[in-house]
């Protein structure tokens, strides 16, 4: 079936079209709720919410732009509102100048580096993705997350340090200093 068919089905409430569409994009958006989680249970349960939304607002999708960036965009906003119930956004009146980090790609796996990113605190995680990950802004993630402009950049220069220091330390273990 093709997208618009499935979207279509989806306004009608067919269970079938739900399941195409389900199949079609679970693994993508998946994906989306496991960078914003705080584990994989976690990812599951946002991503089962997420597309309740997705298939209860799916006539607000006008086929202007794509389709998967409005799903994306929904997904993120669903886990987005999962922290919003909790407070765990801290206010940080000192900006930390921005850190880069140098990743030797080679001896950092991919796995390992999503397994810190996940391992950060709820604010940093957070602000890295929505930064780092899907190129929002300062100003957009603040407005998202209810924050000023200078916390998130503070959040993310954390973020980076936080990330540098357990690559470092990986490294450290991998490649020990001769004494």
């Amino acid at each position: 079936m093709s997208l618009p068919t499935l979207i279509q089905g989806c306004l009608e409430k067919n269970t079938k079209a739900q399941e195409q569409l389900y199949q079609l994009y679970a693994g993508k958006l998946f994906s989306v709720c496991l960078k914003y989680s705080r584990n994989y249970a976690e990812a599951e349960d946002n991503l089962q919410d997420g597309f309740l939304i997705i298939f209860d607002k799916i006539g607000q999708y006008k086929f202007a732009g794509s389709f998967d960036g409005w799903a994306k965009r929904l997904m993120i906003n669903n886990v987005l509102q999962q922290y919003r119930k909790t407070p765990f956004l801290e206010l940080v009146n000192d900006v930390v100048d921005d850190a880069s980090i140098e990743i030797d790609d080679e001896n950092v796996s991919l796995d390992f580096l999503l397994k810190i990113i996940q391992e950060l605190p709820d604010r940093y995680r957070l602000v890295f993705n929505l930064y780092v990950m899907d190129d929002y802004s300062h100003k957009e993630i603040a407005e998202m997350l209810g924050i000023t402009i200078g916390t998130s950049k503070s959040n993310l220069a954390r973020a980076k340090m936080s990330l540098k220091e357990k690559i470092d330390k990986s490294q450290e273990k991998i490649f020990p200093s001769a004494k």
